[in-house]
């Protein structure tokens, strides 16, 4: 999964057809729980482009799209916000493919 590299990265990928945007970080164990399926999810869905978004690298942008749990993931389709599933717990892979299944295209 490609990692964001900046904030005009972030207003860049949102503004394109398809992106969804992984909220994690590195010391947190429910977003490492992810990993092994990540792979499966791009290839899974490959009209999307998936962020993973370090949330320490950028907190304030987490602040700005009200990102206080992780692993949280945010959709855009063309610079519109398509969907969000943020919170705190644990997601499961059946979790993450029903969000993506669920949004607004």
């Amino acid at each position: 999964m490609e990692k964001l590299q900046s904030k005009e990265q972030f207003e860049q990928m949102k503004n394109e057809e398809r992106t969804i945007f992984m909220f994690s970080a590195d010391w947190c164990p429910d977003c490492r729980f992810l990993d092994p399926v990540l792979p499966r999810l791009e290839a899974d869905y490959p009209e999307y482009n998936f962020i993973y978004v370090d949330r320490d690298k950028y907190l304030e942008l987490c602040q700005e799209l009200n990102i206080f749990g992780i692993p949280s993931f945010i959709a855009y389709h063309e610079g519109e916000e398509a969907g969000r599933f943020v919170s705190k717990d644990r997601k499961t892979l059946e979790e993450i493919e029903d969000f993506i299944n669920g949004l607004s295209n």
